[in-house]
């Protein structure tokens, strides 16, 4: 524990600098100047006099660009996009004061740390931070990762430790080879299930909320729309850089895309006991081994709807195939990954998407009507046909390495989505804050 009198000593002298003012960036920049730190930062240098007029009422201080954020700060941290790390670590690294400690908050680490290796100055400590989790959530009690990748004096990371403990998460302290692992286990699948989701909606130009209680009605749906709606109201580069920039994620996209597509072709060739086989296989090896209650149930999602249409006498819901919850758990199976294994360094979608799928794979005859509905059923076949072509569409882009195509499809289906996203923000909102506390007492 550092005495109160040298943290208040630090709050004096010492000087914290952000690079790069996105969602993220300016979170952080709040928190700790909310802290009684004191901070400066900058964006773009374009951007410069915008930021400082939207930053007037701010307790942080805004500079033209990263060499004056450089030159006076103590610890600078580097929150940009992943595939631009080397190009302004390396503009900005000689201006670096001497002795300082410097740090990124990109969502892969190896790109960030061999950028920082080949550019800093010898005499700078490295200190990575990530918090697993998006701008619009509450950064109390959520797992942030602390790297200590170069600490020639002690004093550094306990100063970092410090700072960090203004945003009151939980923190885990990992390499940055074990935080690039663990993030592709965690985020890759789970952003390519409701990435696909929405584009499969966008191609069918469909509200799935919109058409009555037919279909997509129900707790499971209220996920399923609230976090895709949720993902596509953030920008496509948190996304891309995640997918793109880290090699273990590679392989749960094109796992999760070939996960999707097997199971799709069991449906529609009647092949039931194959599906059953392959489905109860992969819930033994996923969730064989717990036996704590149910992170989630049904009934608490029921309320975080966007659809206006209340039931009528008379009217029922179809069954549906929940292909994207079946190939996530297809996918961990294949790929020999527990998800619970990282459950404390997990991002809040993670958490919430592990939830839906333990709930559907353990509910007493839960899984065998979903397996019933694939193949007897039609009313979802189109659509999961839509969402197989969006799974295999997302791992193509993502095997070309493409920013621009994942730029492209990516705010194709953000512009169509985009009249509902302010409504989709505040439900969803409250829905992950019910999930959430629910899971923690569950986890207990």
């Amino acid at each position: 524990m550092v005495e109160q009198g040298l943290i208040e000593e630090w709050k004096r002298t010492k000087t914290i600098g952000i690079i790069g003012m996105g969602d993220m960036g300016q979170l952080y920049a709040r928190k700790f100047a909310q802290n009684g730190w004191k901070v400066v930062c900058c964006d773009r240098e374009e951007n410069y006099l915008k930021l400082q007029n939207n930053c007037l009422d701010e307790r942080y201080t805004v500079l033209k660009n990263g060499h004056f954020v450089s030159r006076i700060s103590d610890y600078v941290i580097y929150s940009v996009e992943a595939k631009l790390i080397d190009k302004i670590v390396g503009e900005y690294s000689a201006s670096t004061k001497i002795g300082a400690i410097v740090g990124g908050q990109t969502s892969c680490k190896s790109p960030e740390i061999k950028a920082f290796e080949k550019h800093l100055p010898p005499d700078v400590d490295i200190v990575s931070v990530h918090s697993l989790h998006g701008p619009k959530v509450n950064t109390e009690g959520q797992p942030l990762v602390l790297i200590k990748h170069r600490c020639q004096r002690e004093e550094s990371f306990e100063f970092v430790e410090t700072v960090m403990s203004s945003l009151k998460s939980k923190h885990v302290y990992l390499t940055h080879e074990e935080h690039d692992k663990i993030t592709a286990d965690t985020q890759a699948v789970t952003h390519a299930a409701f990435l696909s989701m929405g584009v499969a909606w966008y191609k069918k130009q469909l509200y799935p909320w919109t058409i009555g209680v037919n279909r997509w009605y129900g707790g499971f749906e209220n996920v399923k729309v609230n976090i895709s709606l949720r993902i596509f109201s953030n920008k496509w580069h948190v996304y891309a850089g995640l997918a793109i920039t880290n090699p273990a994620a590679h392989q749960q996209i094109m796992q999760y895309a070939k996960s999707a597509t097997e199971l799709f072709e069991l449906f529609v060739q009647n092949r039931k006991d194959e599906l059953t086989r392959r489905l109860s296989a992969a819930r033994k090896f996923v969730f064989g081994k717990q036996e704590r209650p149910l992170l989630l149930d049904d009934s608490i999602l029921e309320k975080y709807s966007l659809s206006q249409h209340e039931p009528q006498e008379g009217e029922k819901t179809l069954p549906n195939s929940h292909l994207s919850l079946l190939a996530i758990v297809d996918s961990w199976h294949q790929l020999q990954i527990n998800p619970y294994d990282h459950i404390i360094c997990s991002t809040p979608l993670f958490r919430i998407f592990l939830g839906v799928t333990e709930y559907l794979f353990m509910t007493p005859d839960l899984l065998a009507t979903t397996i019933d509905a694939a193949i007897n059923g039609d009313a979802f076949r189109a659509d999961d046909l839509e969402f197989v072509i969006a799974a295999r569409s997302w791992s193509t882009i993502v095997s070309f390495e493409s920013y621009d195509l994942y730029k492209r499809q990516f705010e194709e289906v953000q512009e169509f989505f985009k009249p509902m996203l302010p409504e989709a923000n505040v439900i969803g909102n409250e829905m992950i804050k019910t999930i959430l506390r629910h899971c923690d007492e569950n986890s207990t």
